[in-house]
């Protein structure tokens, strides 16, 4: 009984997912990045509550001091909070970031999966029209949409969102080509299951390692991309990291802390979020299973 235990305890083999998840905690880049983007994110949510100041207080007598006991990162010309502000920055483009992902991630998953089951002209008419949208300035395309439709919050997640979904879709039609090749889909196919069950509960749920992968670098593009639309003055009308970057730059030579400090705290956020997305890319690589 004794050795049959141990035969049985021996054979015990691991999840792909248990051998991701511990080739990701030897990865210290990743690991490092996680916590970090933890604390961000904890403080961008829960920082406001605890800051003894608001976003809307001024001290214009004030006016623009350098970093001390009462201000840590400082105050702006209106005699604002830097720290506050940047706490309140950070729950915008956070919110940003993950709103437009999740837009992007639901188009081109979706649209992916589809052209990649679908195969045969289908499948190319759907591709060939990925490669034409490839071929559009989308930076472009979303600063004439802002400045269309206004400054708003909601149209901004749907304009990034909407042109950040090309590359998904490559990576999951990819992949779902590949399984369409398996016995476990041929057979699904054989018992007659419909072709929109095989998609849903086969195909999509066995493409989540390089989905979770992708979507851990796309945040970190599409906050770029927000900055980037704010700091040319077409982003949100609140005061994301973006906002407070471009108003540094305006007043950098008097108060160089106004530009440094929300440049950090984007900064600290991308690498963080770009080091989990090769730890979660190294993980889930069957190639390092072996390793």
């Amino acid at each position: 009984m004794h050795s049959s235990r141990s035969y049985l305890e021996a054979e015990q083999g691991t999840s792909l997912w248990q051998d991701a998840l511990r080739r990701l905690r030897k990865n210290r880049l990743a690991v490092a990045g996680l916590i970090v983007l933890l604390i961000v994110i904890i403080s961008a949510v829960v920082g406001p509550w605890l800051s003894p100041y608001g976003r809307q207080d001024q001290d214009p007598a004030l006016g623009a001091a350098p970093p001390g006991p009462q201000h840590w990162f400082g105050t702006d010309q209106l005699g604002q909070d830097l720290f506050t502000l940047i706490l309140y920055g950070g729950r915008i483009s956070l919110m940003v970031g993950f709103a437009a992902t999740a837009v992007s991630l639901a188009i081109g998953v979706l649209y992916g999966a589809v052209a990649g089951s679908a195969g045969g002209r289908t499948d190319a008419l759907m591709m060939r029209f990925v490669d034409i949208l490839y071929a559009l300035p989308f930076t472009i395309f979303v600063i004439v949409l802002m400045v269309l439709f206004g400054r708003n919050i909601v149209l901004l997640f749907l304009a990034i969102g909407a042109v950040q979904w090309l590359t998904m879709a490559r990576i999951v039609r990819a992949q779902v080509m590949s399984l369409m090749k398996r016995e476990f889909i041929e057979a699904a196919v054989a018992m007659g299951i419909p072709r929109r069950q095989i998609l849903l509960r086969h195909l999509i749920p066995n493409v989540l390692g390089p989905i979770i992968v992708y979507t851990t670098l796309t945040i970190p593009n599409v906050m770029l991309i927000e900055a980037t639309l704010s700091y040319l003055g077409l982003g949100v009308e609140t005061s994301s990291w973006g906002v407070l970057i471009k108003q540094g730059v305006d007043i950098m030579e008097e108060c160089p802390w106004a530009l440094i400090f929300p440049s950090l705290a984007l900064s600290l956020t991308l690498f963080s979020l770009n080091f989990l997305g090769d730890g979660l890319r190294d993980a889930l690589d069957p190639r390092a299973a072996k390793d």
